[in-house]
């Protein structure tokens, strides 16, 4: 790094595009020899294959860092560091500038699929599926780094030298979240290559016993992990920085974030029953096939420019391309699936629909159903403009509640229920055995919530199925005790377990939490003048105390100083020096475990005497971040569980090579 540092700035673009070329002559020379490899039940080209790897990642490691460099040091001959940073940038907005336009965010995606894939080198078992699991993760890196090495390079030259840079983005200068963000949404969206890539290699062999899902089970969790995060974290920048007072719009952009976190969630409760019972092979397949063609179909929809979203970046050359990794993706997946399909029939019974098997499928439905109705509602203005050229279609908020809210408090339904159910089938007993309980607690809580005023039918529901599922955890966890002889054995002996049960109680909070948000929050505007009286809006005392300007250097802040019920409060509205007409709000917000209190600048006066504001309250918001966050501990928890011992035979031809 402190030789990059000190490297010539004009020749900084021309090293990190050699960087790039390097690496995908590696990536190439890789793919033929993992294809090769496998083929030929060759272990020692595969390891030469498995070693291009290391190959690779080093080099995208010093593309990346050559980049960075180029940012801090304000390497305006590099076209992307002049177009998208500026001179007079805090350091932390150079750094994330490095995501923040077309070619960067590309090459950030690069440089994380090959760590995954040198991490996959390193913990790849010598058997028959090693060399086609690297060959898949090969055919993923040779389209995102040959993008990076010629259309969508970030090392092009610049024709103009620009004296100070044209800066970034001014959205993604408002708040520190898009230091945070992204980078969780493509470690989530990267992760599920891996698993993919295993799924592919078990096809092309043959190989479609538990085997590839035992051991991608890991890899998935970690992707699905970080999408949660990534998903939520987008939605709290978004409270944080548009203004609105809210955390989700079912905006495009979102909506290509979701569809993978759906279908991943189905693919993870959906091998815990191949695990378990050998069953729902060819839904495992299909479903991971599907999570990760989404993750290039939402790429393409953030980078088109065919929708419309705050968050998609300008459209590009790299639309068309990313539209044809999808269309290989689905024809390689989809053809492989149907090649073996015989061997993806399940061999045991087909269980019962009253069984936990059958609220695995049913839940498995409900996800599928979910993911195809978002993609619908996010699809159906650009197929309206193709067909009739109208570029005024739209979808709202109301179209996805519709089914949005039903499905979610299904699938909460099924939450609860479905471990209590025994394998194969349930009898009528052994069902009203599992219900009643479950049941009696959700009615008692909804009729505790309406006696204190609660009137929202969605979130009486809501509220039932919360309760609902916190006793069926806590049954399971008494029956799991009284069979290890103490709480403490089972928590020791089975931590995958109570890892699930963690992160679904974190799912009840964050349900909560949408919940009342969204059907009890209350919003009021009003104006107010320094020398007036104070102002009462939505039951609390307002007035403007003060209003000042600060420089920033990259832009101004308008700061109104306000005082609500006592309570000092500091909102913003910024500039920035790239769009200085435009407004951006930086609400001040009290978060409270019952409720926030948010607080937003819509105008100021500019002789300083006045500032219209907009305040909301929004009982139960901060349910959702801490839901997110039991979510991840339980995650965490059950990472660290033991695996499931899995077949360690190696075929003849790909014995253990000497390193």
């Amino acid at each position: 790094m402190l030789n990059l540092i000190s490297f010539p700035s004009s020749a900084l673009g021309s090293l990190g595009q050699i960087a790039l070329l390097l690496a995908l002559a590696f990536t190439l020379a890789g793919l033929a020899l993992a294809v090769v490899g496998g083929i030929r039940a060759d272990a020692r080209v595969v390891e030469a294959a498995r070693r291009a790897t290391w190959a690779v990642f080093a080099l995208l490691t010093l593309g990346i860092l050559v980049l960075m460099v180029a940012l801090l040091k304000d390497d305006f001959t590099v076209r992307y560091v002049a177009e998208h940073s500026m001179r007079s940038s805090p350091t932390w907005i150079k750094v994330t500038s490095l995501w923040g336009a077309l070619e960067g965010s590309i090459l950030l995606w690069a440089w994380l699929l090959s760590g995954f894939a040198f991490i996959l080198s390193l913990t790849l078992r010598r058997d028959a599926l090693r060399p086609w699991a690297l060959g898949t993760m090969f055919v993923s890196l040779l389209f995102f780094v040959g993008i990076c090495a010629t259309i969508a390079s970030p090392f092009t030259p610049v024709s103009v030298l620009l004296a100070d840079g044209r800066g970034p983005n001014p959205a993604l200068q408002n708040h520190w979240m898009m230091a945070v963000h992204p980078v969780l949404l493509y470690l989530g969206f990267v992760g599920l290559s891996v698993p993919f890539a295993y799924a592919v290699a078990a096809l092309v062999t043959g190989r479609l016993s538990d085997h590839w899902v035992v051991v991608t089970r890991r890899w998935t969790l970690v992707a699905w992990t970080f999408l949660t995060a990534a998903i939520v974290a987008g939605g709290w920048w978004s409270y944080e920085t548009l203004g609105w007072g809210g955390y989700w719009a079912w905006d495009p952009v979102e909506n290509a974030s979701f569809i993978p976190w759906l279908l991943t969630t189905a693919f993870l409760h959906s091998i815990q029953i191949q695990e378990k019972r050998g069953l729902m092979r060819s839904w495992n397949v299909w479903l991971i096939v599907l999570a990760y063609s989404s993750t290039v179909l939402g790429t393409f929809l953030n980078r088109s420019g065919i929708v419309q979203s705050v968050h998609a970046f300008a459209g590009g050359p790299v639309g068309p391309v990313f539209l044809g990794f999808l269309a290989f993706l689905l024809i390689v997946g989809i053809g492989l699936a149907a090649w073996r399909a015989p061997a993806l029939r399940d061999e045991a019974e087909v269980p019962s629909p009253v069984s936990r098997e059958g609220a695995f499928l049913a839940g498995n439905w409900l996800f599928l159903v979910f993911a195809f109705m978002v993609l619908l509602g996010t699809l159906f203005p650009t197929f309206v403009e193709a067909a009739q050229g109208r570029r005024d279609a739209s979808v709202g908020p109301a179209f996805y509640n519709a089914f949005a809210i039903p499905l979610g408090l299904g699938l909460l339904l099924l939450m609860g229920v479905g471990p209590l159910l025994p394998w194969r089938r349930a009898d009528g007993q052994g069902l009203m055995r599992a219900l009643v309980p479950l049941l009696a607690s959700g009615m008692g809580a909804a009729l505790i919530a309406f006696v204190f005023g609660i009137r929202s039918a969605g979130v009486l529901i809501t509220i039932a199925l919360a309760a609902y599922n916190i006793v069926g955890l806590g049954l399971l966890t008494a029956r799991a005790a009284r069979q290890a002889g103490g709480l403490g054995r089972t928590l020791q002996a089975q931590p995958r377990r109570y890892g699930a049960y963690t992160a679904h109680i974190g799912l009840v909070v964050l349900a909560l939490g949408l919940a009342f948000s969204g059907a009890y929050r209350q919003d009021a505007q009003a104006t107010l003048n320094l020398r007036a009286a104070p102002s009462t809006l939505l039951h609390e005392q307002l007035e403007l105390t003060g209003l000042r300007e600060v420089d920033r250097g990259f832009g101004q802040s308008t700061i109104a100083s306000v005082s609500i019920d006592g309570k000092p409060f500091k909102a913003r509205l910024n500039t920035y020096v790239q769009a200085p007409g435009t407004l951006f709000p930086a609400p001040a917000v009290r978060y409270g475990l019952l409720g926030d209190t948010y607080l937003v600048v819509t105008s100021i006066d500019p002789g300083g005497q006045w500032a219209s504001v907009r305040l909301i309250e929004s009982p139960l918001v901060s349910w959702i971040w801490w839901g997110t966050l039991i979510i991840c501990l339980g995650a965490g928890l059950t990472l660290v569980s033991p695996a499931r011992p899995v077949a360690r035979a190696v075929p003849a031809g790909l014995a253990p090579a000497t390193d």
